[in-house]
């Protein structure tokens, strides 16, 4: 499913190599139809500012938006565990999932890095796929209407990722959860969020639906059927 990969790498960090890989993503992301039309047609004023915008200036919105802010940081484990022990042990299980379903990571970036995860779904069958995206769609909700409030063109891209989920966020704990937010140009309040504890969002809620414990159980499950392929 070349869907996620196209969205995978609309979310890393802008080369020169993306803007000439334009046509290919709108391509893909037409071609295969999983992506709604509605929120392709969203998606296309942040295809066009890539064609459009200086390299330095995607890079620098980039960083503005995804490293300067933990609110808005796209390692997913971030959202749920913060700098806790349990972070630790919850990206060993990570990466131990993608070896033994033969992805193996070259780059120097966390397993829990949200555009490695999406190419990693790439590589699965469809139902698997959305099935998983759907362990963190809610933190995607989250993220999303956080870019919205910024009026960020990424916003979009996030919608899309969701429209792929097998299920959908719960509107009203989504929009509890990205209320804690904290603005870019509020250097202060940046400088405590960095140092504050993991992000709680309720009993039940984020916690224990998308900390993506349930990920590794779910794909070994899908492994042992009779029909699925050895790892």
């Amino acid at each position: 499913m070349k869907s996620f990969k196209a969205l995978s790498a609309l979310l890393n960090y802008p080369s020169a190599e993306l803007v000439p890989a334009m046509p290919e993503i709108r391509a893909v992301l037409t071609g295969e139809g999983l992506v709604p039309r509605s929120s392709l047609k969203a998606l296309e004023p942040l295809l066009s500012s890539f064609e459009t915008a200086e390299l330095y200036d995607l890079q620098e919105r980039y960083v503005l938006l995804f490293d300067r802010s933990r609110s808005l940081s796209l390692h997913l484990f971030e959202h749920v565990h913060g700098e806790s022990r349990d972070r630790g042990q919850a990206l060993v299980d990570l990466s131990q999932l993608y070896d033994k379903n033969g992805f193996f990571i070259v780059a120097n970036e966390l397993p829990d890095f949200l555009p490695l995860f999406l190419e990693f779904l790439s590589t699965l069958p469809f139902g698997e796929a959305t099935a998983l995206l759907g362990e963190t769609v809610h933190i995607l909700a989250v993220l999303r209407q956080r870019l919205e409030k910024r009026e960020s063109p990424y916003a979009a891209l996030f919608a899309a990722v969701e429209a792929l989920s097998a299920v959908r966020a719960d509107p009203k704990a989504a929009a509890e959860a990205a209320a804690s937010d904290v603005m870019p140009d509020d250097l202060a309040a940046l400088d405590r969020e960095w140092e504050e504890a993991a992000v709680t969002f309720g009993p039940g809620e984020m916690t224990d639906d998308c900390s993506l414990t349930r990920i590794k159980t779910q794909v070994r499950a899908a492994r042992r059927s009779p029909d699925a392929p050895t790892a």
